[in-house]
């Protein structure tokens, strides 16, 4: 259902799950996923209101803006690691963060950070992302 190579029918899938969550309508488990993450952030509320505004919009470095999609995402992506316990010590990491800092939504921020850098040292040195990279990573966030 999400996952793609088409930009654009994946951004309406944010889209939509927004509008369903906000009209109270049957979800998906993924969309009900994708919803319940924007809800976390209040920031992004406008945005998935005005997908005509919003479907194709570009997000650069230069524009200094966060892409809600790729935020998303990463929360995505954290919250699949967690289900699939992938890599095997992240859920322990992740509990031990949470405890730490009292606050679940912001220990995947931080591990979020983690991810990001393995993936764009990946793409930069043309690498498999490195687990064991990651994994240091969020160890130095205890």
């Amino acid at each position: 259902m999400l996952f793609g190579q088409d930009r654009n029918q994946l951004r309406k899938v944010y889209f939509q799950s927004w509008h369903k969550f906000k009209n109270k309508l049957p979800m998906e488990p993924m969309e009900s996923l994708i919803a319940s993450l924007i809800s976390q952030h209040p920031e992004y509320h406008d945005f998935f209101d005005q997908i005509e505004q919003n479907q194709d919009k570009d997000f650069t470095p230069e524009m200094g803006q966060t892409n809600p999609f790729l935020h998303l995402g990463m929360h995505i992506s954290i919250q699949e690691q967690l289900g699939t316990q992938r890599p095997p010590e992240i859920t322990g990491l992740y509990q031990s963060l949470c405890t730490k800092l009292g606050d679940a939504h912001e220990a995947e921020h931080q591990m979020m950070d983690c991810l990001g850098e393995m993936l764009w040292s990946a793409q930069r040195n043309n690498e498999q992302p490195n687990e064991n990279t990651y994994i240091e990573c969020v160890k130095k966030l205890l």
